[in-house]
């Protein structure tokens, strides 16, 4: 087996480059996977950015779809060149906050337990999925077989974006027949689009201002769609629910202008589910707000991890329940990443989500 590998390299904030890297040594809870495929987020894009600051050096993504190339002593159950996928969050299991139902905010085995995105680790705190080769640590509880009969392409979301946009309309509490709106219909949004029809919402309306996104969100069961371009989005919405407001706002993209919407059009007692990466500071409209009294719950989400909740995600796609295979919209081989880079952060040519062929 070879030492070196190709990999992904962050360099420093505005650059990325494809260089030669170890292969990783695992330890005795650890697996070696072999990506095959993988892609990137808009998280690796504040990355890129210097918005959310990593170690120089670091290997970034966390989608990773491959093959085990080898196994720790401890890891039980799977077997080498068996086909799996891993995660973005992959937490420990182990910690107080693990245990705390809590797993997304990991933060080991010191006193405390947790830390703030803890469960995160490739691509953060350790090297991520951009490269040959990637370190899963705590395979055992992260590992996750690919049912036989599914492509890497139909898996490739199950790691984040389907966990994240799912996660989001878990956490808005929808329930059969609710009105539910989605602000912003990238990859994350879409997801939870899908999550809500899924999930037995009534009406679902979706807000974007790129044609190839909202026509995709009808794809993924949006019954309404509104171009913010348009239209004045807060009013349109109040039309639809007759002034009411919807009972769930999912908020999918992590500007004060989008949560803001979500929480302007929200009726007194509804759910606000931020999925966002914010990179300022919020601001809640007193008015929206209700002066604090208008019973609205507002509730963050990093999307859950560990081997049952892939198997729980590839089992619908399995069952022919969802086909995220259409986000795939380009495809290019792992050394041609910095293109893709450029493609995807500046979202030219009706890009949704770029899988990266590594072997």
């Amino acid at each position: 087996m070879p030492t070196m590998m190709k990999a992904a390299i962050l360099v420093e904030p505005g650059r990325i480059e494809i260089d030669d890297k170890p292969i990783p040594e695992i330890g005795p809870n650890d697996a070696l996977m072999r990506v095959t495929t993988t892609t990137i987020c808009g998280t690796d894009i504040h990355i890129l950015k210097g918005e959310y600051p990593v170690e120089r050096g670091l290997t970034i993504g966390h989608e990773p779809v491959g093959v085990i190339e080898k196994l720790g002593a401890n890891v039980k159950g799977y077997q080498e060149g068996q086909r799996v996928i891993a995660g973005a969050i992959c937490p420990s299991f182990t910690s107080y906050a693990c245990q705390d139902d809590c797993c997304s905010q990991d933060g080991g085995h010191h006193s405390h337990g947790y830390k703030p995105m803890g469960g995160w680790r490739f691509g953060n705190t350790i090297d991520g999925a951009q490269a040959e080769y990637l370190l899963v640590p705590d395979a055992q509880a992260n590992l996750s077989p690919v049912p036989d009969g599914l492509t890497d392409e139909q898996v490739l979301m199950c790691p984040d974006i389907m966990s994240t946009g799912f996660a989001g309309a878990e956490a808005a509490g929808i329930k059969i027949g609710d009105t539910v709106v989605v602000f912003a219909q990238g990859p994350i949004g879409l997801c939870a689009t899908a999550g809500a029809r899924l999930r037995g919402a009534g009406l679902i309306i979706a807000v974007d201002g790129v044609d190839e996104r909202l026509a995709m969100a009808k794809q993924m069961g949006a019954d309404v769609t509104l171009d913010f371009r348009k239209v004045d989005v807060v009013e349109e919405i109040l039309k639809l629910t007759g002034g009411r407001g919807v009972d769930s706002a999912i908020e999918a993209l992590g500007l004060q202008q989008t949560f803001e919407s979500a929480l302007r059009v929200l009726k007194p007692g509804g759910t606000l589910s931020s999925l966002g990466v914010y990179s300022q500071d919020l601001t809640i409209p007193l008015g929206a707000f209700c002066a604090g009294l208008g019973d609205h719950k507002i509730i963050t989400s990093l999307c859950p991890g560990g081997k049952e909740r892939m198997r729980r995600l590839m089992s619908i796609i399995a069952a022919g329940r969802l086909d995220l295979g259409p986000m795939v919209t380009h495809r290019y081989a792992l050394e041609n990443i910095v293109e893709a880079y450029d493609l995807f952060s500046h979202q030219r040519d009706g890009v949704l989500k770029v899988a990266l062929e590594v072997s």
